[in-house]
């Protein structure tokens, strides 16, 4: 028995390994492409070979005449879909807006037109290269250089930015670009469809399974009660897997029209084609400084492209207007239509590429100034919230850059270009700040505490492969001393209660708060029981006077040890389980943010290193400190922290999909061509969490963590590139090229 106290046997704020490790490590998780149902059939969509015009004709007899084949599906045959009524996470979401074979026109290279479904994926595979189709062509758009369509809209403004730029004694007018991208989960998009006559099962890769349940029943006409959407493991999604994408609809028409379960697996092809990018983002940055460095304006203007029938915006400017203090500051954004599938959330959308920008701005402002980039940072740390005057929730800006540079050793800097160098290799060093909104999102759970001591959590929430199953399962033996082991964590169905979206960096502030009510409620139950059960040695006694910890019934006045384990109580009331239902409020208008300005901060300081000789660069070691509130578990936060890292050296130096002009395909779609940072690529990483957790947004203090890593790291690298090379790179990725060339890469 036990007697250390409670802080040594807490598991919050500990390192713990992944509960499902075993089960992913094993293969015994259980992936949507690996679910097989009896008399599953395989489907695999025809995709168009024009970027814009009209499919004229189909010829399918070759491809319905081959051995296998059940059926080729089409805007003739396909049956009814209908649009959702709008975009609401809670109620239903799309970024690609038109049901699949809605019309005949073809809006971007790669379209869904048709659907083969056969006994195997080699026999659809076959039949869908043997259906041949027409087209009127029409001329098509797929350029990355963009003009606005539309008169531009302003998101934030204070004072009079042009007229303080125009006064000021020193200048920064600079545009940066970054490329498309596209999400490389290594788990390929996929649906498990199966209608049974009355009501449809999907099986699928999705960030958000409610969001999902609900758009699925919009766009198939069904009450939400007939369809059912399940997703147990995620091989990640990078924002890729939040929305439906068409082919869902398509796997659910044919398991309609056959009667039996169709699988269809989107290919890495389609991935560049068919479920959302990043999208191309052509930022204006503007400041203005006394010499002395504080800030007298900023102006930030944006321009991300979109696709011809729908309208994403790459909220470039969302924490623009909170990072410094300047009394002058305008935000804006337009759109440019492209021949190109519609763009989605990205891991940080908006931040990440808004952030290279208006870091990238701040160092060569710095420069300018003959002031030390860090030190220029904290010239213009603000007191609040400038751009609504509400006090921040918690910030902690300036101790990440004071942290940092600290571990970093930037005292030791050199401000000349390429006057510093290692082992024959020209050192550079930069920096870049990086922040995050704090989001929340409705959420609701159920534990049960259970007579052989154990227990269950279940949430309509999944686990997207960042460690939800292992913090919730921490939460309950945090409350009730039950260890890990005997913790069971149900999540990925939406007969659960409902989850939130695992997207925004939100999933874990926003389920722990109702998962808390879900423990506390059912703990209250056994406390009520053993008050009044006959056997109980706590009969007669106020239940309000009872204690549960370290899994034991115990007055509140005594030690644990003193009580009985919390299963003789439920024995000696005879019950299975005492259940506890909890839930939590939150969105997008949730009202907190009325009251406080919630973000989490960071610093990234990254080093290059630089070999002319034989045009080798390399990000060498990356610094990292993150004021992200209390770390539930620092294991998989670290691991959060790196992987966005890994991912912003694939940002700087490596990522983009390039668009032939020619047929408006994506010509690097296969991970051959487009480059993703890899293990080789990987640096020296440091990474340290601030403990400053913040009880304003929620009890524990924790905030999301899974995309501020990302943020400001690109803008940290191409900083270091230039103190190495001389070479300020403004367009995304930095290209050798860029460096052999003595000029400003634009």
């Amino acid at each position: 028995m036990s007697t250390l106290p409670d802080s040594a046997l807490s598991v919050l704020g500990r390192p713990q390994a992944r509960i499902e490790g075993p089960l992913k490590v094993s293969g015994r998780a259980m992936y949507t492409a690996d679910v097989e149902l009896p008399d599953l059939l395989h489907a695999v969509p025809v995709c168009s070979t024009i970027a814009s015009g009209r499919l004229t004709s189909l010829d399918l007899a070759a491809a319905e005449a081959m051995p296998g084949v059940h059926a080729v599906l089409h805007r003739g045959n396909v049956g009814p879909f209908y649009r959702i009524a709008g975009n609401e996470i809670d109620v239903g979401y799309v970024d690609e807006a038109r049901p699949p074979f809605e019309d005949d026109v073809i809006r971007y290279y790669g379209q869904y037109i048709a659907l083969v479904i056969a006994d195997t994926f080699e026999a659809a595979s076959a039949a869908a290269a043997a259906v041949k189709a027409g087209y009127d062509t029409a001329p098509h758009d797929v350029r990355d250089a963009l003009q606005p369509d539309d008169a531009p809209t302003v998101e934030s403004e204070r004072g009079d930015a042009g007229s303080a730029f125009e006064r000021a004694p020193v200048k920064l007018d600079a545009t940066y670009v970054t490329p498309t991208e596209t999400h490389n989960p290594i788990e390929l998009h996929a649906s498990v469809a199966h209608w049974d006559g009355d009501s449809y099962t999907f099986y699928e890769t999705t960030q958000s399974i409610a969001t999902h349940h609900g758009t699925l029943a919009q766009m198939l006409g069904m009450p939400k009660e007939k369809v059912r959407v399940i997703s147990h493991y995620l091989g990640s999604g990078f924002g890729g897997k939040l929305w439906v994408w068409p082919h869902t609809l398509l796997a659910a028409a044919a398991t309609r029209l056959t009667g039996r379960p169709v699988k269809l697996v989107v290919s890495r092809r389609m991935m560049f084609q068919n479920v959302g990018h990043r999208p191309v983002t052509q930022q204006r940055v503007r400041l203005s400084a006394e010499r002395d460095g504080r800030l007298t304006s900023l102006r930030h203007d944006y321009l991300n492209h979109t696709s011809i029938a729908d309208k994403y915006q790459e909220s470039c400017g969302e924490v623009t207007p909170v990072l410094y203090s300047t009394p002058n500051l305008r935000v804006s954004s337009a759109l440019a239509r492209r021949h190109v599938g519609s763009p989605t959330s990205m891991r940080g959308p908006g931040a990440v590429p808004g952030l290279y920008a208006i870091e990238s701005a701040m160092n060569e402002l710095a420069y300018e100034l003959g002031i030390d980039p860090v030190e220029l940072r904290l010239r213009n740390e603000p007191g609040v919230d400038e751009s609504t005057g509400l006090p921040f929730s918690s910030r902690h800006l300036v101790e990440c850059l004071q942290t940092g540079a600290e571990r970093f050793g930037w005292s030791q800097r050199s401000r000349e270009i390429g006057s510093m160098r290692r082992d024959g290799s020209t050192l550079g060093w930069g920096v870049g700040v990086c922040a995050w909104p704090g989001l929340r999102f409705s959420a609701a759970a159920d534990v049960d505490l259970r007579a052989d001591g154990s227990a269950r959590i279940v949430c309509g929430t999944q686990d997207i492969g960042t460690g939800t199953y292992t913090i919730l399962a921490q939460l309950v033996a945090e409350e009730t001393g039950i260890p890990l082991e005997r913790i069971e964590v149900r999540l990925g169905d939406s007969a659960l209660p409902r989850g939130p979206v695992s997207g925004g960096s939100a999933a874990t502030a926003s389920v722990v708060p109702a998962v808390l009510d879900a423990v506390r409620a059912a703990v209250k139950t056994v406390l009520s029981r053993a008050a009044t059960v006959e056997e109980s040695p706590f009969r007669g006694a106020d239940a309000d006077s009872l204690a549960f910890s370290r899994a034991r019934v115990h007055r509140k006045s005594e030690t644990p040890e003193s009580g009985i384990p919390f299963e003789r109580i439920m024995a000696m009331a005879r019950m299975y389980a005492a259940s506890g239902s909890g839930s939590a409020h939150g969105g997008f208008d949730d009202p907190l943010k009325k009251r406080y300005s919630i973000f989490s901060y960071g610093a990234h300081f990254a080093e290059i290193t630089w070999q002319p000789e034989i045009a080798q660069l390399r990000v060498s070691r990356v610094v990292t400190v993150i004021d992200g509130g209390r770390i539930l578990n620092p294991r998989a936060g670290r691991n959060q922290i790196e992987g966005a890292i890994v991912m912003g050296i694939g940002m700087a130096l490596f990522e983009h999909t390039v668009y032939d002009e020619r047929s408006g395909a994506p010509i690097n779609s296969n991970l051959a061509d487009y480059i993703v940072a890899s293990t080789a690529d990987t640096p020296e990483l440091d990474v340290t969490f601030l403990d400053y957790p913040d009880t304003v947004f929620n009890e524990t203090g924790a905030r999301g963590i899974g995309e501020i890593g990302l943020a400001g790291i690109a803008a940290a690298i191409t900083d270091a590139v230039h103190h190495a090379t001389g070479v300020r790179v403004r367009r995304l990725p930095v290209m050798i090229e860029d460096l052999l060339s003595p000029r400003t890469a634009v």
